[in-house]
């Protein structure tokens, strides 16, 4: 091959092979020359041994040449060593190459790039940059290449170039590329590859071409087409559909467009929850509404295509439609019974589908599929029993077959759908008449009844609920009686013996398990919501410190007790004591959930009305709230548990443990707090209870408070005068009040009833300084006594003693009475001190 400029034309140009140099040698030539000038000057002795080592050197470099010529180190002729298969593929390719060293000479160059520059000797050569000149994006994409051959990176760009290299084409398409090379001796080198991809170019848009008319084709077509999705959206939409629901076509396929804007909702999951086998396709008929942009409806019919992958799994949808507007079809009255039947199957409220004599589904309207899912039609589909829970198959294949046989009519049936334990369903079956025409042989009419369902539960509960209640409350009023006497007649004999008699710690063991079973009595009227609350406004904040210390104790070492307050918390008007216990009973549930350790949290935050509607609470209003939020990591509860943690006497406790009243008192607590109470649990993950109470705003003006207020400071002074009427049914409770009272200087006039008690006033024909009267009671109550009592003397002042609390009986009373409360049980001394304070002498 030649070289430089004496290279043919057309051929390729090679000049990346290093020649000799005509220098060197000489050198080499005059160095030998003087070493042997210089032995002349030598003696022979001198000249002997420098002759023998210049010998020995030649001998020696001699040997290695020839060693290097064996193994190949040394090649006589360099262009023959790379005249190979590699070479000749490169100097016959059909893309330009050529390679440009680091100073920017192009070393090597085929045949192909000879052509395409144009060049005929190597003194003509072009580099890359120079052939491809013209429009910027020209000039752009050249420059983005340079650059990254000067930074040794591969890069790719195709250039569209008119007029073309050859001059012969108006225009081109050509593909450049560049990438860095290494040469084995180290030194660096950038390839450039020029390919002329006019002809592919032209394919390319031949094919696109083609698809475009393709396209045209079916978007003008006169019918519509869409594909559908698996997840519901329209990944397709021809303009003839689009036209017909008013849509623009730059909505599809962008996430603008889903199923469930142009269709029905409950037929949403009819169209995308198709079940087949792996690689089969399956093709459904619906006759159906389709939903314009402006809300109004298109009658259509759908021929809906699904093709399911070797997975099993639904692809995208090729779906025909077939508008069914009046003035469009052949027939126009029977078009318009078979849409007007369309959608009064598909819109109804009910599960509707028939079977044939195999007990296989025929056809299905939407609220059916909605219900029980997408089943196959037909005699390779699932049997219609399948649609239902295990076990109640039987049922349906009995009904079918007295349905079958003509039995007359078929009682309905309460049976679930299968994979829902959730939904309950009433489904009847009747016979059809002309079964021989469709193979159909009884149609199906499925309610859900869910809701129905809940309903009644919920009303039960509510009824058990209401009716355990008021049994408490009975109980609670009734023991409340006992333990009056009990707490009272111990008072007695406590003020008769001295500490250090014996029989004191017994009568004080007396007193405190009355007070225990009292405690009892409270839980009851908790739950039951007749206890006697005393709300004051307080700061939750300021409570829950107060309690922390306690709660620590409670809880133990093992439970970590972690306080996050809100700032700025609002007001809440509460019962202390109340809400102190809520507090310690969720408390002691959390720690009983949590036998292992575990972490308590109890957070308070300000909801308010908008975040209160978008919780979703159960019976709860918008409004403004105070969140009470106690969390636990401990078990957590099954679904079941949940259902029945609020009833009393539920316990997951062991025996002996647990009375079951504290989650039931917490919720009469909370209710009678005008509260509401939401839990969360999950099992290994803990339980949350979120306690809302109501917020408090204070009003400007100072609002006087009532006499129902006891004294807080008792005077040091019991004893008193004056007439005081009591009032009480019970024996026991009379007289051990009336005794403490005489004891205390006052006269005491006995009642038993209210008819008595006005007895006893009509006869005095004076009034009296006070009246201590129960409020439920035989004949005549409490509330009707006040009534007749202030008829007489308007000014009486009257103190009601009663186990239940005071709102439920002040709803009875005129608006604005004044009276006073004592709550039972309580000790003489509280009713010394109320009688003291309310009497006023």
């Amino acid at each position: 091959m030649a070289h430089d400029g004496d290279t043919p034309s057309g051929a390729p140009i090679d000049r990346s092979d290093r020649s000799g140099h005509a220098g060197l040698v000489l050198l080499l030539a005059a160095v030998l020359a003087g070493a042997i000038f210089g032995l002349r000057f030598l003696g022979n002795d001198q000249a002997q041994p420098l002759i023998l080592a210049l010998l020995a050197f030649f001998a020696m470099a001699g040997v290695f040449f020839l060693f290097a010529l064996v193994i190949g180190v040394i090649r006589f002729s360099a262009r023959s060593a790379r005249n190979d298969i590699t070479k000749i593929m490169a100097d016959t390719s059909s893309e330009g190459m050529a390679v440009v060293e680091s100073d920017g000479r192009i070393s090597y160059a085929n045949e192909a790039y000879l052509a395409l520059s144009g060049s005929a000797h190597a003194d003509e050569l072009r580099p890359v940059e120079r052939l491809f000149t013209g429009a910027p994006e020209v000039s752009e994409a050249i420059y983005r290449l340079a650059l990254a051959a000067r930074e040794h990176r591969a890069a790719s760009e195709e250039i569209r170039l008119s007029p073309t290299l050859d001059k012969a084409r108006e225009f081109g398409w050509y593909r450049v590329r560049v990438r860095g090379i290494e040469r084995p001796n180290g030194r660096p080198a950038t390839l450039w590859t020029v390919a002329d991809i006019t002809h592919e170019r032209e394919r390319q848009e031949n094919v696109f071409q083609e698809l475009q008319h393709a396209i045209d084709y079916l978007d003008h077509a006169p019918a519509g087409f869409l594909s559908i999705a698996p997840n519901g959206a329209i990944i397709y939409l021809n303009a003839t559909l689009a036209s017909w629901l008013d849509y623009d076509l730059a909505q599809v396929g962008s996430g603008g467009l889903s199923l469930s804007d142009v269709v029905p909702r409950n037929v949403v999951a009819m169209m995308t929850s198709f079940v087949g086998e792996p690689g089969s396709v399956r093709t459904e008929t619906f006759d159906l509404d389709l939903r314009r942009r402006n809300g109004q409806f298109l009658p259509v019919r759908l021929y809906h295509r699904i093709a399911f992958g070797q997975d099993g799994r639904m692809g995208a949808s090729r779906t025909l439609v077939l508008n069914r507007s009046p003035g469009l079809g052949v027939d126009e009255g029977q078009r318009a019974a078979e849409v007007r039947f369309a959608r009064f199957f598909n819109n109804t409220p009910i599960a509707i589908a028939t079977v044939n004599r195999a007990g296989h589904l025929v056809q299905a309207n939407v609220p059916f599929t909605k219900l029980f899912g997408a089943l196959p039609t037909g005699e390779e589909g699932a049997p219609i029993a399948s649609a239902f829970r295990d076990g109640e198959g039987g049922q349906i294949a009995a009904a079918l077959k007295a349905v079958a046989e003509g039995r007359g009519e078929v009682q309905p049936l309460e049976l679930h759908p299968a994979g829902q334990d959730d939904k309950s369903v009433r489904v009847w079956i009747t016979p059809v008449s002309d079964a021989e025409a469709e193979g159909e042989n009884a149609i199906l009419y499925a309610l859900d009844t869910t809701d129905f369902r809940r309903v009644e539960e919920q009303l039960a509960q509510s009824q058990k609920m209401n009716a355990v209640g008021q049994l408490a409350g009975g109980v609670a009023h009734d023991f409340n009686n006992v333990l009056q006497a009990i707490i009272g007649y111990s008072d007695l004999l406590l003020g008769n013996h001295r500490p250090t008699d014996p029989s004191f710690q017994d009568i004080m063991q007396i007193k405190q398990n009355a007070n225990r079973a009292a405690s009892l009595v409270r839980q009851l009227l908790a739950f039951s919501r007749r206890q006697t609350l005393r709300p004051e406004v307080l700061n939750l904040n300021d409570r829950l410190y107060d309690l922390s210390m306690l709660l620590k104790r409670l809880l133990g070492e093992r439970v970590q007790l972690d306080l996050t307050h809100a700032r700025d918390l609002w007001f809440v008007k509460a019962d202390v004591n109340q809400f102190e216990q809520v507090i310690v009973n969720m408390a002691v549930n959390a720690r009983d959930a949590m036998p292992g350790g575990g972490k308590l949290s109890i957070r308070t935050a300000n909801v308010s009305a908008h975040e209160a509607a978008r919780l979703k609470v159960s019976g709860m209003p918008p409004a403004d709230y105070v969140l009470v939020e106690i969390a636990d990591s401990g078990t957590g509860m099954t679904p079941e548990v949940m259902e029945k943690i609020f009833e009393p006497f539920f316990t997951t406790k062991e025996i002996g443990k647990g009375t079951g009243l504290g989650l039931s008192t917490v919720f009469g607590i909370v209710k009678q707090s005008g509260g509401f109470i939401d839990v969360d649990s999950r099992i290994g993950q803990g339980t949350t209870f979120r306690i809302y109470l109501p917020r408090h705003v204070p009003s400007e003006m100072p609002v006087e408070e009532t006499k129902t207020e006891t004294v807080k400071k008792p005077a040091a002074d019991m004893t008193g005068q004056g007439v005081i009427l009591l009032v009480e049914d019970e024996d026991p409770v009379r007289a051990v009040n009336a005794r403490a009272l005489t004891a205390r200087g006052y006269t005491v006039l006995e009642a038993a009833s209210g008819v008595e008690a006005l007895q006893i006033i009509d006869e005095r024909g004076a009034p009296v300084d006070l009246v201590v009267s129960d409020v439920v009671m035989p004949e005549m109550d409490g509330p009707t006594l006040l009534g007749e009592l202030r008829k007489r003397y308007p000014d009486l002042k009257i103190i009601f003693v009663s186990g239940y609390a005071e709102d439920a009986f002040k709803k009875n009373l005129p608006e604005g009475e004044e009276f006073n409360f004592l709550p039972k049980p309580f000790s003489l001394r509280q009713l010394v001190e109320t009688v003291k304070q309310v009497a006023g002498r």
